[in-house]
């Protein structure tokens, strides 16, 4: 697989196709970040743009994993002390995942976030950015909570990292794309350039294939669960026996969010899939695409619940060193 198919593999969205064609072309020491809250226990949507940063470190890039205690503590998070203690947790994590050591930096926001000037190129922003600007910017990561001057704030700190950190890539899911849309119009008037911006799905609830993943609600799989606790999230998942599932009865789109898991998460980490089955239901299937397995199901060849034991099989066998590393830490 070439660079080019390494960056993009299992995007949602790049930004633009041109500018990652460029990058691709000259990857090697090129640096791509994604920030992330420290918040709690890494689950499967931190894990998705792991995979992404995964695929990156393939193609000879460098990753920068901003711990944004900063934007923690403004989104209510906690305590200074509380926040760095759960992104020491997360970088162990993260290391444990499968990210290379030696081409992952680890940096906290407060290392530049309060200097003079990150400080005045933000107070640049706020007065050029209105607040409905800002606002639908952060609308994705906000979500319904009512909006504070610190909501206002976290977006054009997200745009002003892209430069700090030296970058040369944005990574991030779907619901940063506002973000990123806002620093590619909002940094060339500081005299910064444009960075390009990889964007990943987000994956359907597991309930019922609607919305989101959402650990805030408790429906998603993270680094810890049990494998019992594992089995039991994936089998009782919503898996229509197709890739383009019925809406709701509310006509809300609906997604298989099995399917999303093996596609998403499995299969960029393992050459093949083994899904075994006992002679008398036909023996066990090899699969070395996504494509494939998929088309089995939606033909009946591959029953549901083959597919939800063998994917809580690979998903264990992926947080398990993460899993481990959490006992160390706790312990």
């Amino acid at each position: 697989m070439d660079a080019y198919e390494l960056l993009t593999r299992n995007a949602e969205e790049v930004v633009t196709d041109e500018e990652i064609r460029d990058l691709a072309a000259d990857a090697a020491g090129k640096r791509a970040y994604v920030g992330y809250e420290p918040s709690g226990v890494l689950h499967l949507g931190h894990l998705l743009t792991a995979n992404k940063l995964i695929d990156l470190q393939e193609a000879g890039m460098e990753v920068v994993i901003l711990l944004a205690d900063v934007h923690a503590y403004l989104n209510e998070k906690g305590s200074f002390e509380d926040i760095r203690e759960t992104a020491e947790q997360m970088k162990a994590q993260f290391l444990a995942y499968g990210l290379d050591e030696e081409l992952t930096e680890f940096v906290y926001g407060s290392e530049f976030q309060l200097e003079d000037d990150y400080t005045l190129d933000l107070h640049h922003l706020e007065r050029e950015t209105t607040m409905n600007r800002a606002q639908r910017a952060m609308a994705e990561i906000q979500g319904d909570e009512t909006a504070k001057v610190s909501h206002l704030v976290y977006p054009l700190m997200q745009t002003l990292d892209i430069e700090y950190l030296d970058l040369d890539l944005a990574v991030g899911g779907l619901d940063q794309r506002k973000v990123h849309m806002l620093a590619r119009e909002k940094l060339p008037e500081l005299d910064y350039e444009v960075r390009p911006a990889i964007h990943t799905p987000i994956v359907a609830n597991l309930t019922d294939g609607e919305g989101k993943m959402s650990s805030s609600e408790g429906i998603t799989i993270s680094m810890e669960d049990s494998t019992d606790d594992l089995e039991d999230k994936v089998n009782s998942a919503y898996c229509p026996p197709t890739r383009d599932p019925e809406p709701s009865e509310d006509g809300t789109e609906r997604e298989n969010p099995v399917l999303e898991l093996f596609e998403y998460h499995v299969f960029p980490r393992f050459d093949e899939i083994v899904v075994e089955r006992p002679e008398k239901y036909g023996g066990d299937l090899t699969y070395e695409d996504y494509e494939d397995l998929a088309a089995d199901l939606e033909s009946g060849e591959l029953h549901p619940a083959d597919a939800k034991g063998t994917l809580a099989t690979y998903l264990d066998e992926l947080i398990a060193p993460g899993r481990e590393k959490l006992h160390e830490l706790r312990d």
